[in-house]
């Protein structure tokens, strides 16, 4: 992982090429701007609040959509969002570690910030590979949604000394907590914008209520391979194995680490006992860490994309959280097979 020091070394340096912008330029840019103007951290919460502000708001992505939260270096541009922005709205759980010195060094004392993990169940993150069980976030919701946040994970130990933070921040890969995300997101942006309380309230329900019939979907077609395990890339999938009764073995902790022999091996072992099909690779790694591996083991290799990365057109299409999930289900089912 890059360090966070050196992302953060050079947010003085951008300080002051914003201050040395033109005020002007500043100013014809919010004169264009219609309704507020909120400020997303990455694709999946770029998601969420366009499809809750609709017209009501003026949605602009921190991070590219390209970049997940983990590559992400601060230009002079995105210190002007942040500057400028009446709202923005993270992930939170400690995946964007940037975040509180970016907001520092823009100086926008009337910023309000919206995090959209408050009070959702958490899962204490790997420790170094291994998820030991479910366990919640005194400092978020005071009960677990539902029995799978019980469940124990089975997850190999790499060895590695990162982490995401104390708790595991994929949450948005669950459809029910991707769900109380947007309910915060619409909470937070009816605070910051009373005006338009209808339009928020509206556009939330109508998004939930898909969320919480993929859920409706999903459950009943992963039902029949409750308790198998499938194999990803990175530590990614447990919210999402917790919700559907699945165990979900991961080869690294973060995108960027390298496999070592040992977590080869222990991969390896959990795949011939599983009699899996398919490994999960995703999106930006491609499949170049599992090709050997699978070729050993004489299974294929599919794609399950956790929505960190992808297309700029793809960032302004809520529907495309519902896309990427149902393709995710659909190649998962492949990888454990009958």
């Amino acid at each position: 992982m890059k360090s966070v020091f050196s992302r953060l070394g050079a947010i003085s340096l951008l300080v002051g090429l914003v201050a040395c912008g033109s005020p002007g330029a500043d100013n014809n840019n919010a004169s264009q701007n219609k309704g507020l103007k909120v400020v997303t951290t990455f694709l999946p919460i770029t998601l969420f609040t366009e499809a809750v502000a609709g017209d009501c708001a003026e949605v602009t992505a921190l991070i590219p959509p390209n970049l997940g939260p983990h590559d992400f270096q601060a230009t002079p541009s995105d210190l002007a969002d942040l500057g400028s922005a009446a709202v923005l709205v993270k992930n939170g759980l400690e995946i964007e570690e940037f975040l509180d010195d970016l907001i520092s060094s823009a100086d926008n004392k009337n910023l309000k910030v919206i995090d959209s993990s408050s009070g959702i169940a958490t899962i204490k993150a790997a420790g170094g590979g291994h998820h030991d069980e479910a366990h919640h976030d005194d400092h978020h919701d005071d009960h677990h949604d539902d029995h799978h946040d019980d469940h124990e994970e089975d997850h190999h130990d790499h060895g590695h000394g990162h982490s995401h933070g104390e708790y595991d921040p994929h949450v948005w890969l669950d459809p029910v907590r991707a769900a109380k995300q947007v309910e915060n997101i619409r909470d937070g942006l009816i605070a910051a914008d009373p005006s338009c309380t209808d339009g928020y309230t509206t556009n939330a329900a109508n998004y939930t209520t898909k969320l919480k019939e993929l859920n409706t979907e999903f459950t009943t077609k992963l039902k029949p391979y409750s308790g198998k395990t499938f194999v990803a890339f990175h530590d990614f999938a447990t919210y999402f194995a917790n919700r559907y009764s699945l165990k979900a073995i991961f080869l690294v902790d973060l995108p960027e680490m390298n496999p070592s022999p040992a977590d080869l091996q222990s991969v390896s072992a959990q795949v011939k006992s599983s009699g899996l099909k398919a490994l999960l690779t995703e999106p930006q790694e491609g499949n170049r860490s599992f090709n050997a591996l699978a070729k050993d083991l004489g299974v294929n290799i599919v794609e399950f994309n956790p929505l960190e990365t992808g297309s700029a057109e793809s960032a302004k299409l809520p529907d495309t959280y519902f896309e990427v999930m149902r393709s995710n289900v659909n190649n998962l089912v492949k990888a454990i097979g009958d």
